[in-house]
């Protein structure tokens, strides 16, 4: 992801993780305007308190969420510590020219919340269009039974080669069928075998989404009965805030009309970390 030009982190503010969500980045900058208002000084001090709990008020949620939320598997926090303590400066340039980094993993409670979208749809056929390190589809074998499987789709190999490792470490990792290439292509051939998915989790290269969409929905990927569920459709507040957005920005917002304007689904979009858009074909499309 590439964040929307942020102020200068301050030095209670460096140390922590880089906000890429619309309400960590919120919190970053109340309290840089905060910081410098107490700097300039002469503020009414009323001001800064409330600016204070502005920030305090959005700062806090994330956290709190995933206090409230039922602790990740030992697997998954292996996973996740792992890809914290990656080089990913080694990676780049792999992944057909785009960054990554470790602000890229789904995370605990957007893990946790499908997890229980897969229970909640009994869900046996999943399709993960986007691995990366492999959390969102080791959290999502977790939660199916002992037959069911998760097709993981994955452009770059040595990323792939990394999620693939961490399947090793987990007893649910065998659940998990990596296949490495561009989605597009995996998706033609996993239609062309007559494949079809009860649960599709989409978190790939944004300029894809719509194809993805398309594809799914026209070739019937999707079960009758199907859910889709689509990351970052809030893309730290792009679609919506005014400025230029990134092209990651301007395909978002592009891809979420294109959600809107299908009479094929109908759809919620849920302010959970950087956005997860439900997607659900109706009966009879």
């Amino acid at each position: 992801m590439t964040a929307p030009a942020a102020a200068p982190p301050s030095a209670e503010t460096a140390a922590l993780p880089r906000p890429v969500t619309p309400v960590g980045i919120l919190a970053a900058r109340l309290l840089h305007i905060v910081e410098r208002l107490e700097a300039v000084g002469g503020i009414d001090q009323t001001i800064t308190a409330e600016l204070h709990e502005a920030a305090e008020l959005a700062a806090g949620l994330d956290p709190y969420l995933s206090l409230c939320t039922t602790r990740e598997s030992p697997a998954l926090e292996r996973l996740a510590r792992r890809t914290r303590a990656e080089d990913w400066d080694r990676h780049s340039g792999n992944n057909a020219g785009a960054t990554l980094e470790q602000e890229m993993l789904s995370g605990h409670v957007e893990g946790q919340l499908l997890k229980m979208l897969v229970h909640l749809t009994r869900a046996e056929r999943v399709l993960d269009i986007g691995v990366f390190t492999g959390y969102s589809a080791l959290a999502m074998a977790e939660a199916l039974p002992a037959h069911g499987e998760v097709t993981a789709c994955e452009i770059d190999a040595g990323v792939a080669a990394l999620a693939i490792d961490c399947f090793r470490e987990s007893a649910n990792g065998h659940k998990i069928a990596v296949r490495i290439g561009p989605a597009l292509a995996t998706l033609e051939q996993l239609s062309a075998a007559g494949k079809r998915f009860d649960l599709v989790f989409v978190d790939a290269d944004k300029a894809g989404y719509v194809g993805y969409l398309e594809i799914l929905l026209d070739q019937h990927l999707l079960s009758p009965g199907g859910l889709i569920c689509a990351d970052n459709t809030l893309m730290q507040g792009q679609p919506w805030v005014s400025g230029r957005p990134t092209a990651n920005g301007e395909a978002i917002k592009r891809f979420n009309r294109t959600v809107a304007a299908d009479p094929r689904v109908e759809q919620v979009l849920i302010p959970l970390r950087d956005g997860l858009t439900l997607i659900r074909r109706l009966d009879g499309a």
